[in-house]
């Protein structure tokens, strides 16, 4: 006989920024080595994707490569545009900002879904009133580093309400 403890199922997160080059690469990356540091990457199926195409086959971008790097964390993959199949086989669709939450709560109106929709730094500590990962693909290095920290923060919170 089995039960729910013999043959636990994977828990589907979505990372979901605009050009998926910048943060949601960054967020998947971060979540990853997380849970796998916990011991239970097994227990997740992790990707990451963008609102547009306009990046669609590249890889990350090299400041977000560079900030993973210094702190042990390799960014793999390529950019991918968010697809309608994602919004069913997904359990959570996790976006960087407002803007992000409009585009893919428009995606599931139009084609439907069961996946909660949730704006990454809900589960920061420190974010208060402002749930936004910025954007730093128009800024310097400092803003990799800066969304970083609101990446890691944040992903430990969601691995922590996940597990």
């Amino acid at each position: 006989m089995n039960s729910a403890s013999d043959s636990q199922e994977q828990t589907a997160v979505l990372f979901i920024c605009l050009g998926n080059i910048c943060r949601s690469p960054l967020a998947e990356g971060v979540f990853s080595a997380l849970a796998e540091e916990h011991g239970v990457r097994d227990r997740f199926r992790i990707e990451s994707a963008g609102t547009g195409a306009w990046h669609v086959g590249e890889p990350p971008d090299s400041r977000s490569t560079a900030v993973a790097r210094q702190h042990g964390i390799e960014l793999i993959g390529t950019a991918r545009r968010v697809e309608s199949e994602d919004l069913r086989e997904f359990d959570y669709l996790i976006v960087m900002d407002r803007q992000n939450e409009r585009d893919i709560g428009h995606l599931l109106e139009l084609y439907g879904g069961e996946a909660a929709l949730e704006l990454l730094r809900e589960y920061d500590s420190e974010a208060g009133s402002d749930l936004d990962v910025p954007d730093p693909y128009y800024g310097g290095p400092d803003g990799f580093d800066r969304v970083y920290r609101m990446v890691r923060r944040s992903c430990e919170g969601l691995l922590q309400a996940l597990t």
